[in-house]
């Protein structure tokens, strides 16, 4: 029996220098890793220059470190932690970089909205731009838009609007016995006397407006006939305007006649006046004269009383004036 013999491999030729190469080779990778975490740092903004704010919120729920404070839709600054103030308020500390800053103002408003869908979003909004920057190490409070809590309200408005909806559409809701009185209306008004009869109520109060409207044409045609028609009230009315016509006319001729005595009148009583006042001036000289006469009858008078004084035997003392 032969043994069996294999040939000997040949013996692999040793590298030189393998642990210098692979010290190098370690450095290089630690090179590398530093490098990269270096890289990292510096994109992620730990070696820039930053200015702290404070958010005060009842609560940090959906807020977690890292998370970016946007504005406009970009983000200006990052979450660096979140504690718990003395006051029993959520405090998120955000780190905005500085050249970012200037976005930021006094009047600026920060919200936290977390929708149904998605993360929490912390952003900023600033309403008028020239007002003074924010300062550093501010602290503001936050607003916060659920829109997972306003579900239950959204749930109990629609709860309360089917209810009112199934009350107005009830058996006996308002706006069935509406309808109903409007298809009452609508069958009314198309029957016999149409809108009439939907207006009065029924067919038989519409007939009775109808009759009535029906005699009063009737009256007014036998009106028409004994005021306008042949030998009616018209002419008898006109026949007597004429002889009033006639009557006034004859009055007419005589109050011109009466005008004319009249002015014949007013001739005589001016005539008249004139003789009255002469006749005046004459009684003005007649109250002269005789007062005169008086006068000389009164010193007769006490002529004959001195003739009698002085002719005592005398009697005769009557004096016969012409």
């Amino acid at each position: 029996m032969q043994a069996n013999t294999e040939p000997a491999s040949p013996a692999t030729p040793a590298v030189a220098h393998v642990e210098r190469k692979a010290a190098l080779l370690l450095v290089l990778i630690t090179a590398l890793v530093c490098g990269f975490l270096l890289y990292v740092m510096y994109a992620r903004g730990v070696f820039e220059s930053t200015q702290q704010l404070v958010l005060v919120d009842d609560d940090s729920e959906g807020v977690i470190v890292g998370m970016d404070l946007t504005f406009s839709g970009f983000p200006i600054g990052r979450v660096r932690r979140i504690e718990l103030g003395a006051d029993g308020k959520a405090r998120i500390v955000i780190d905005i970089p500085r050249k970012d800053a200037h976005w930021l103002r006094s009047s600026s408003i920060f919200t936290i909205v977390r929708g149904i869908v998605g993360d929490t979003r912390i952003r900023a909004f600033t309403g008028i731009p020239t007002d003074p920057a924010l300062p550093e190490n501010s602290e503001r409070p936050v607003l916060r838009g659920d829109a997972g809590a306003e579900i239950p309200r959204i749930i109990a408005s629609t709860r309360a609007l089917l209810e009112n909806l199934e009350s107005m559409t009830g058996s006996g809701s308002s706006i069935n016995t509406s309808l109903e009185h409007l298809k009452t209306v609508t069958e009314r008004a198309s029957g016999r006397y149409g809108v009439l009869a939907a207006t009065l109520g029924s067919e038989d109060n519409a007939r009775k407006i109808i009759t009535a409207l029906e005699r009063t044409n009737a009256l007014l045609a036998k009106t028409d006939q004994r005021i306008y028609g042949a030998n009616g009230l018209m002419d008898g009315t006109q026949a007597t305007l004429a002889d009033i016509r006639a009557a006034v006319a004859q009055v007419q001729g005589l109050l011109g006649e009466a005008r004319t005595s009249l002015h014949r009148v007013d001739a005589v009583l001016v005539e008249a006046q004139a003789v009255g006042a002469n006749a005046r001036v004459a009684s003005t000289d007649l109250g002269t004269l005789r007062a005169e006469v008086e006068s000389s009858l009164r010193k007769v008078s006490q002529l004959i009383d001195e003739v009698n004084r002085k002719w005592p035997f005398a009697r005769d003392t009557e004096i016969k004036l012409p």
